[in-house]
């Protein structure tokens, strides 16, 4: 019980934790997937909507959720994720594709009845919540008989993969998933091997130094 002059823990670093590996979906499983909703019914054609807004802005679960009508800009082609919703609780503007947008617009034309100012709504007219579609994302996993464990925030690591794969910035896809701190970032580029493969064989500097080297050899009889 006394306070000590050196600290015993000087010079003892600390042990990397170890990260957390993501597992994503195939642009095949994907596809099975945006397949399974039944789109003649409400719902089935709500959760479609959702996967393409979810796979389009990269956006959280827990933010789509609260979305409103007036947070979409048709004319800019935009959606607007306000600071109280968002989990850093600082407004982010995304992008979005002419499809996902006319979808969605689709979307608030059917919920009229509803009255409601919230666009991804249940059967009730109330906001849909990130529990009642993770059960209906597992029953159309099964349906499309995908293996992985699909939950919503998988749409989210899924669709950041697939942006720097295709040559995305990384400072851009900090933007679009609204990670204050670029290290959140950085996790993504070590999730495909296919892009490593991809990019290694386009820029290994053994293209250059071999290329003139690699002559027909002349075997001796």
């Amino acid at each position: 019980e006394r306070i000590i002059a050196d600290n015993p823990m000087e010079g003892v670093k600390n042990l990397p934790e170890p990260e957390e590996e993501f597992d994503i979906m195939t642009v095949e499983e994907m596809r099975w997937l945006f397949k399974a909703p039944d789109r003649k019914y409400f719902a089935g054609f709500r959760d479609y909507v959702i996967m393409h807004v979810l796979t389009d802005s990269m956006m959280r679960i827990v933010e789509l959720t609260q979305l409103k009508e007036s947070d979409f800009n048709f004319e800019d082609k935009t959606v607007i994720i306000r600071a109280k919703v968002a989990k850093s609780r600082k407004s982010r503007l995304i992008p979005l594709k002419p499809l996902t947008l006319r979808l969605v617009k689709e979307l608030i034309k059917i919920n009229e009845d509803f009255q409601s100012e919230y666009v991804f709504l249940t059967n009730y007219g109330e906001p849909i919540n990130r529990d009642l579609f993770r059960k209906n994302l597992n029953d159309y996993a099964e349906k499309a008989g995908i293996k992985k464990n699909v939950h919503p925030h998988l749409f989210r690591h899924t669709a950041a993969t697939m942006f720097l794969e295709d040559g995305g910035d990384i400072r851009h896809l900090q933007m679009l998933l609204g990670h204050a701190d670029l290290r959140m970032v950085i996790r993504y580029t070590h999730l495909s091997n296919y892009a490593l493969q991809k990019q290694h064989a386009k820029h290994s500097p053994i293209n250059k130094v071999a290329s003139k080297m690699s002559r027909p050899r002349k075997n001796k009889l």
